[in-house]
């Protein structure tokens, strides 16, 4: 069964990136501008491999992470997916032209909160954690940013949307990252070239693998062409590229 763990990336680029937990039919930061056309289509028409999608998730409201107007057509296409979004970016959704109220039943809007919030969704289990926009405590602290562990019976990834790297955000809640092993992890690349985030990585989160998203475009997709502070971690950087999720078990 584990073969059939993957994550697939949707789009490279500083302002539009994604990707799609195959397994899962899990969509996670759904932004379908500046991607290759025919990638959009497919998504939105809900064409293999981007049929069954079951649930989407929204990191916080930036236009790079999330487009009210692609989400809407996107529940439209996909009639048995869920939004899971801060109270923020649903805010926005609902200003979305053609937005339909009964669209509600199908949102779960997460408000900040200090502790972790816990949803089900048929046999997903989904952890909200509000942790700062990177850039804290000098910039974007208005901004509701959310990071989401999420476990299909017995694979758990978890996505840090734009989080800040400090640890003083995730120590609280050491506990509760001890409870699963994260299999894979999909941080900032910040995350993987600053002392910081390797801290997080390291110590708090502990997953059995990392790769980085929100990648510039300006970076090479050839390790080898790039400078060599961009060299060694994984990274995601070609759209449609896929990586296999390995379930071990590990010790916390």
């Amino acid at each position: 069964m584990n073969d059939y763990h993957a994550a697939r990336y949707i789009t490279n680029i500083t302002l539009k990136k994604g990707f799609l937990l195959k397994l899962f039919a899990i969509l996670m930061l759904l932004t379908l501008i500046n991607i290759p056309s025919d990638m959009r289509e497919a998504l939105l028409a809900g064409k293999p491999p981007y049929d069954g999608l079951s649930a989407a998730f929204v990191s916080h409201s930036h236009e790079d992470h999330f487009s009210p107007a692609d989400m809407l057509r996107f529940m439209r296409q996909h009639q048995a997916l869920h939004l899971f979004a801060s109270e923020q970016a649903v805010s926005d959704f609902k200003q979305a032209n053609g937005f339909d109220e009964s669209l509600l039943a199908r949102i779960t809007a997460i408000a900040p909160s200090a502790r972790p919030q816990q949803f089900t969704f048929g046999d997903l289990v989904i952890d909200a954690h509000t942790v700062p926009h990177s850039g804290w405590p000098d910039r974007m602290t208005d901004v509701h940013n959310l990071v989401y562990r999420v476990t299909l019976i017995d694979t758990t990834v978890v996505h840090l949307g734009d989080s800040d790297t400090k640890d003083r955000h995730f120590a609280p809640q050491a506990a509760h990252w001890k409870e699963k092993q994260i299999h894979m992890a999909f941080p900032p690349y910040w995350y993987l070239y600053s002392e910081n985030g390797k801290q997080v990585l390291r110590e708090r989160l502990k997953p059995g693998q990392v790769v980085g998203i929100h990648v510039p475009k300006a970076l090479p997709d050839n390790e080898a062409d790039r400078p060599i502070e961009y060299r060694g971690p994984d990274l995601f950087t070609i759209p449609g590229e896929t990586r296999d999720i390995r379930v071990e078990l590990k010790d916390r």
